[in-house]
């Protein structure tokens, strides 16, 4: 049987940390929205089939993108955490793909990923048990602080990894791990922290450094300064 990929992109969140009177994933980029460029990176890979995007019940942007009406994108209804919104886009996602299906779930501040990272998560993982995501080993020194940030820790940097996205799973299982999670009252961060909660383990696939998250202001222009490097 042919292996089929799929792809959701939670965006319910207001990105508050910019400091914008917009949603982070609705501000320019590169003439288009940050949502729309990244949304353009998975679609334009031949291996994805159709993106689930999970928008926000009150969001007033989405009708204006230039995805609100492709054939290719779906809408889901976002939920209060990101994982209530990717439980609910799997929900939408599951009415046409099967339970043995890859799903990639890839943040909607993310306008940067490689399709050459995208590939090699794929090859990587679509022989894999389990599945597994993108990130990069840590390079920096490491601190753990108190909350007044004082030190109270150097943490040993050796097989600690920025986690990124996206992150491949197979539907059925994320899903149920997902439940699983939220059972528990555990709002997980991240896709692959549910399935390791169910007792699975990931495989971490190294990226690039460039596949960061806009979260402030400065990354905005940091990200724009990459794809205009990777337009050269």
């Amino acid at each position: 049987m042919t292996e089929r990929y799929w792809a959701i992109i939670p965006a319910a969140g207001a990105g508050r940390r910019m400091g914008a009177d917009i949603p982070k994933q609705y501000l320019p980029l590169g003439g288009r929205t940050v949502i729309e460029q990244t949304i353009g990176r998975l679609l334009e890979h031949p291996a994805i089939s159709k993106v689930v995007v999970a928008l926000s019940a009150k969001d007033a942007w989405w009708s204006g993108t230039c995805y609100a009406s492709h054939p290719r994108v779906l809408r889901a209804t976002g939920g209060e955490e990101r994982c209530h919104s990717v439980l609910n886009a799997l929900a939408v996602l599951a009415e046409e793909a099967g339970a043995e299906d890859w799903v990639l779930v890839h943040d909607a501040a993310r306008p940067c990923l490689r399709p050459e990272d995208l590939t090699r998560l794929i090859e990587l993982l679509s022989s894999h048990p389990v599945g597994g995501l993108l990130g990069m080993p840590v390079r920096d020194t490491m601190k753990r602080t108190d909350i007044d940030n004082r030190v109270t820790q150097t943490v040993p940097r050796e097989r600690l990894w920025h986690a990124y996205t996206p992150q491949m799973f197979r539907l059925g299982l994320l899903k149920k791990a997902l439940s699983q999670a939220l059972a528990k009252g555990e709002l997980v961060t991240d896709d692959a922290s549910a399935m390791e909660l169910a007792g699975h383990v990931p495989l971490m696939v190294e990226g690039h450094a460039d596949n960061i998250k806009i979260t402030r202001p400065e990354d905005l222009e940091l990200a724009g300064f990459y794809l205009g490097a990777v337009r050269k």
